[in-house]
This record gives structure tokens, C-alpha cells and sequence, in this order.
């Protein structure tokens, strides 16, 4: 038989496993070397202030419609099913619970995470990163680590300006629009919501930022080679966040309703 007797059998899905697992092991090095000295303080600020340009202005423009449609799509259900006082907490709910936190992601991925997975992917191919590594510096705490606590510390932020923007939006356009009572939408939003719903926003946006920034700098250390190699993995870097993010939100938020028993009236 022609056949070679040393071939290797490639098993289905074994390529994708070894990147889950190869990105689990970024992540645990990231958290690792984020209490090793020396920090990087000015690496860390001037990542800080990178994000928060890119991204401040964009999130709050994206907050204002979307607190806009949620606002005018449950105050329109509202009034069909004569229940339009609970408007205010139904919108302000869904607001900061589920928009703010992915739309603070969303942007801190697709404009701050593919800056970084750019950035990272440059220096991967022009052969810095294994010059660091020669050299005694580690990588992982001289870049990746100010650059995702960077996009945590700017997550956690955004996450409390969308939360704001999109609550107000919602209630000039349920009040001024829809024709609703102020009072009612504030006393309903009084009367259902509750510390916890802040607390769980804040997390979701925590863990956001962690891996969008994780997943940036996982594709930018793992370029396919040259410039267009940095400009797939780019790419990839965003759906890949936008996906786990989603995934991530559905646990967060199924354990969330289990754990946290809802307001009574």
C-alpha cells in the first residue's frame, strides 16, 4: 500500500478546543501578572485615556436611541395591556441591566479592543514581543495586562454614563412623546428597582472589558503572519468578543433572576 504507516489522523475540532484552551491560559496569566511588580502605571493610564477618547462620545450616542426604542416599544405595549405606569421601572430595568453593560462592551471591543489587537499583532510581526522576551521582560505585564485593565476600568465607567443617558432618554421620549406622567415613570422605577440591578450591571461590564481586552490581545499575539495576518486577526478578535459576550450575558443573567428575588411592590 502507498499508504504512509506514520500519519497522523487530524480529530474534528481539536483546533478550535486548542484555542479555547491556549485563551484560557492567556487569561490566567493576565490575572496572574496583574499583582507582580513593577506595575505599569503610566502604561496603564495612557491606555485609560486611549479607551475613554474612542469610546466616551460614540457610547453615548449609541445610548440615546437605544434608550429612545426601549422606551417607545414597552410604552407601547404598556398602554395596550393597560399598564403603562410601570413603563419608567420596565425601560429603566431593561436599560441597566441588559443594554448598558453590552453597548458599553460592544464599543470598548469594536473600537478600543481592535486598537489593541492591532497594536499587539504590529509588534508580534516585526518580532518585538520575542525581542522582549529575550531580552527578560515579560510581555504579558510590561503590555497586555495595562491594556485590559484599561478596558475594565473604562467599561466599568461607560457602563454608569450609558446607564444615565439611556434612562433620561427613555423618559424624555416616554414622557414627551408617548404622553406619559413624569411621576409615574419615576415612582414605578422607584418602587421596582433595587440596588442589586446596579451591582449586576457593574459585574457584567467587569467581566466585559476583561475579555474584550483578553481576546484582543490573544489574536494580536497570534497574527497568521504579515499584514494582513494582523488585519484577520483583527477581525476575528471582534466577532469572537461579540460572541462570548452574548454567551456571557445569558449565564450572568439566568444566575442572576435565580440568586436575586424580584422587588415586591
Amino acid at each position: 500500500m502507498g499508504g504512509s504507516v506514520g500519519a497522523t489522523v487530524s480529530v474534528p475540532g481539536t483546533g478550535a478546543l486548542t484555542q479555547v484552551g491556549r485563551l484560557a491560559t492567556l487569561s490566567w496569566e493576565v490575572l496572574r501578572a496583574i499583582f507582580k511588580r513593577p506595575f505599569q502605571f503610566r502604561e496603564w493610564i495612557q491606555q485609560c485615556w486611549f479607551f475613554a477618547s474612542v469610546t466616551i462620545l460614540p457610547t453615548a450616542l449609541v445610548a440615546i436611541p437605544f434608550g429612545a426604542v426601549i422606551a417607545l416599544q414597552l410604552g407601547s405595549l404598556t398602554q395596550q395591556i393597560g399598564a403603562q405606569s410601570f413603563t419608567g421601572a420596565a425601560s429603566a430595568l431593561a436599560i441597566v441591566q441588559q443594554a448598558s453593560p453590552l453597548i458599553t462592551a460592544l464599543l470598548v471591543a469594536g473600537a478600543g479592543g481592535s486598537a489593541v489587537c492591532a497594536d499587539i499583532g504590529a509588534r508580534k510581526i516585526r518580532e518585538e514581543i520575542d525581542a522582549m522576551e529575550v531580552l527578560g521582560v515579560n510581555p504579558i505585564q510590561r503590555l497586555i495586562v495595562p491594556r485590559v485593565l484599561a478596558a475594565i476600568v473604562v467599561s466599568v465607567l461607560l457602563n454608569g454614563l450609558v446607564s444615565v443617558v439611556g434612562v433620561l432618554g427613555g423618559y424624555f421620549f416616554n414622557v414627551v412623546m408617548q404622553g406619559g406622567t413624569p411621576g409615574a415613570y419615576l415612582a414605578s422605577f422607584n418602587a421596582l428597582a433595587q440596588v442589586p440591578d446596579l451591582w449586576i450591571s457593574e459585574l457584567k461590564a467587569l467581566l466585559y472589558g476583561f475579555v474584550a481586552g483578553v481576546v484582543a490581545a490573544f489574536r494580536g499575539l497570534n497574527p497568521a503572519g504579515g499584514p494582513k495576518g494582523v488585519g484577520d486577526a483583527v477581525n476575528q478578535a471582534v466577532v469572537i468578543t461579540f460572541l462570548l459576550l452574548f454567551l456571557i450575558n445569558v449565564v450572568l443573567t439566568a444566575i442572576y433572576l435565580r440568586i436575586v428575588p424580584p422587588k415586591a411592590m
